[in-house]
């Protein structure tokens, strides 16, 4: 497995691949990535070129002005079959929970609870919260004031 192995921190790494992404989600779902164990899916997404090779394509898209995160790949990678066999329990929860906050596939809520800690369902929850606002307004706090 090959890892960057510079000073980047994960939320660094995940930010260098949000200048040019404008979908809510995406960004949660990228900021999730980056917070999660020091960005180890961006790492890997990076330089793994095993998982690229899984995905038939490369997982960082850079054919724009800045890299970004290619979901489409990601999902490719998540259908081919081994490609999982070197990551933990809990981070293959907080990568399926990622995509699930794109609509790339569903989650068993009660399988991510227990596959992750403390510190990692916080983030899971907060990047929910940042790709629920993708759709406008939280519905509990618009208040509609009549005359």
């Amino acid at each position: 497995m090959t890892v960057m192995a510079d000073t980047t921190t994960g939320e660094q790494l995940a930010q260098s691949l949000l200048r040019d992404v404008h979908d809510e989600r995406k960004r949660a779902a990228t900021r999730l990535l980056g917070a999660h164990h020091d960005g180890v899916w961006l790492r890997r997404f990076t330089g793994d070129l095993d998982l690229s090779a899984a995905a038939g394509q490369p997982l960082i898209d850079r054919g724009g002005a800045c890299p970004a995160v290619d979901w489409t790949a990601v999902r490719k990678l998540r259908l081919s079959l081994g490609w999982s066999r070197r990551a933990s329990a809990e981070d293959l929860a907080v990568l399926e929970f990622a995509c699930s906050l794109l609509g790339s596939g569903a989650v068993e809520l009660r399988h991510v609870m227990q596959s992750v800690d403390r510190e990692s369902f916080r983030l899971l929850l907060r990047a929910m919260e940042e790709a629920a606002h993708a759709d406008g307004p939280d519905p509990r706090t618009h208040v509609v004031l009549s005359a």
